[in-house]
């Protein structure tokens, strides 16, 4: 039978070597990306979508070569009005945030569910690419047929504002004029 000091010692090797594997496999960059859709309704009719897709760095290495694409904007649906659907850079920093946005513009009514976009980096400790996803969009309900804004008539306001502001003077000025106050009411029974 072993020893106590020598159990001790095997197990304290353990857990050491069991660290040492843990903390070797922390670090690597760990990827996460979000992707977001909005729509814009033009005076012409038209709707542009305007998508940004934020990439962050969580882990705790550089990843390298990364490279973007969002291939999941079909051409018969959307054109590309700026920028483009993909992207590529040298590193992206442990800590670090990279962002990208371009703008489509919708050819046809329907309802359209993009994919998530997808990410590729390299590793120094890896031979392979490796890939991440962004987040997927909510759907994406193009060019419906949507009720009109109510806007408050800021050019009413403008144009009947002083108006409204010197009735509202005059009304407070002839309540403070017209009503008694308490204290003149009160002085005079005392004189009696």
């Amino acid at each position: 039978m072993a020893d106590p000091i020598s159990k001790t010692l095997i197990a304290f090797a353990l857990l050491a070597s069991l660290l040492l594997c843990s903390h070797a496999s922390s670090d690597v960059p760990f990827i996460v990306a979000h992707k977001k859709a909005s729509l814009n309704r033009l005076k012409s009719g038209a709707e542009r979508v305007s998508v940004s897709i934020d990439i962050y760095n969580q882990g705790t290495s550089t990843a390298y070569d990364v490279s973007l694409t969002d291939d999941s904007w079909p051409s018969d649906t959307f054109e590309v009005v700026t920028g483009t659907t993909s992207k590529s850079w040298e590193r992206l920093d442990a800590g670090g945030i990279l962002s990208h946005t371009f703008e489509l513009e919708a050819k046809s009514k329907e309802l359209f569910a993009g994919e998530p976009a997808v990410i590729k980096f390299r590793v120094p400790t890896k031979a392979a690419l490796q890939e991440a996803y962004s987040t997927p969009i909510l759907p994406l309900d193009l060019l419906a047929d949507r009720p009109p804004e109510k806007k408050f008539e800021w050019r009413l306001l403008a144009k009947y504002g002083s108006l409204i502001s010197v009735v509202s003077i005059v009304v407070l000025f002839v309540y403070l004029v017209a009503s008694p106050s308490k204290s003149s009411t009160k002085g005079s029974k005392k004189k009696r």
